[in-house]
């Protein structure tokens, strides 16, 4: 049996915890949409993995999160990586190859890295930033630091032997580091039940190492705040992981050259009622947040996107000068030779 969190009463979350969940969703939706717009239009360097529809997690977790803590996501994790307070506007330049870039253009999309705001990086190999994760956990552990480590990942990262060698020496060693998995019920076009022998790929297995099974929705912020809250004092308390599953969905296609045909269109426009964002609104409208409130945040949160957009563009491309440049141990690579 899986335990389902149940979404706190309206009263239980003040008003700038409610407040700041909504502004980070609306501000990753309206990176994630920004940054497709600019891929059709050709700037953005490589392919890009958007999270729309996914929001409600990024914001949830780095909500309960201390600033010392640390993220690790896959490659689509732009909402992770800003969630935490990385820059938006060195996010977007890096996404556009930019010097100014987060990582001066390197990284791309899929690699973005913020350590002095705890995003530990966006990971491209599947499955490769779980043993990490409980790395960094261990390090924290050996350090007394209080800190927890937190890390992303999706449905298909569940089928990976990294998945259950990361899982069974966190809980081995107790390790203060939070699993969740983002399941948004694909993994690339391949539907995740039709290639797995249990309903709830992490949820269903977290028993086999003496774990609870937690399986929580994912578009529901408020829910997902709270199991945050109790997984991260969890860890923080010596009480060991936990594994999260968080049902979601993608509004789009693996990456932007999938155009998602191949998802029935019933379950598409079911999934789509269900925007956390959306929901999120309705809820702060019934709950007595003025309409006005409301609409500032949303206006903010463009106006910080075009002020990102802008500084990106204006950008100069990333130079040769930077390609060895954080490389090296010792910035250069003329040892070798």
């Amino acid at each position: 049996m899986s335990t389902q969190v149940e979404k706190p009463a309206a009263a239980e979350l003040d008003r700038p915890t409610r407040l700041r969940l909504y502004q980070l969703m609306v501000e990753l939706r309206d990176f994630e949409q920004r940054a497709y717009e600019l891929f059709l239009e050709n700037l953005v360097r490589g392919t890009s993995h958007l999270a729309l529809g996914q929001e409600a997690i990024s914001a949830g977790y780095a909500t309960a999160m201390r600033p010392d803590d640390y993220t690790f996501c896959t490659y689509r994790g732009h909402g992770h990586t800003l969630a935490r307070g990385a820059s938006m506007a060195a996010a977007m330049a890096e996404l556009l190859g930019r010097g100014n870039g987060m990582l001066h253009g390197k990284g791309g999309s899929m690699h973005l890295t913020d350590v002095k705001h705890g995003a530990m990086g966006s990971y491209a190999i599947v499955g490769a930033h779980l043993p990490i994760a409980a790395g960094a956990a261990w390090s924290a552990q050996v350090r007394k630091s209080g800190q927890v480590a937190v890390c992303f990942f999706g449905d298909g990262t569940t089928n990976i032997g990294a998945f259950h060698e990361a899982l069974n020496l966190a809980v081995v060693w107790k390790l203060p580091v939070v699993f969740v998995c983002e399941n948004n019920q694909y993994m690339e076009y391949t539907p995740i039940r039709s290639v797995t022998a249990v309903e709830h790929p992490a949820a269903d297995r977290a028993s086999a190492y003496g774990l609870e099974s937690i399986l929580v929705d994912g578009n529901d912020a408020d829910v997902m705040y709270e199991t945050a809250r109790q997984t991260i004092s969890k860890a923080r308390e010596g009480g060991g992981p936990s594994l999260v599953e968080a049902l979601t969905y993608r509004h789009g296609g693996h990456s932007r050259s999938d155009p998602a045909k191949y998802r029935p269109e019933a379950e598409v426009r079911e999934w789509l009622d269900r925007d956390p964002v959306k929901r999120y609104r309705e809820r702060l409208l019934a709950g007595g947040i003025s309409e006005h409130d409301v609409d500032e945040i949303e206006t903010r949160a463009q106006q910080k996107v075009d002020e990102a957009t802008q500084e990106a563009r204006e950008g100069a491309p990333a130079g040769e000068d930077e390609i060895e440049r954080q490389v090296w141990s010792d910035g250069g690579a003329a040892w070798r030779n």
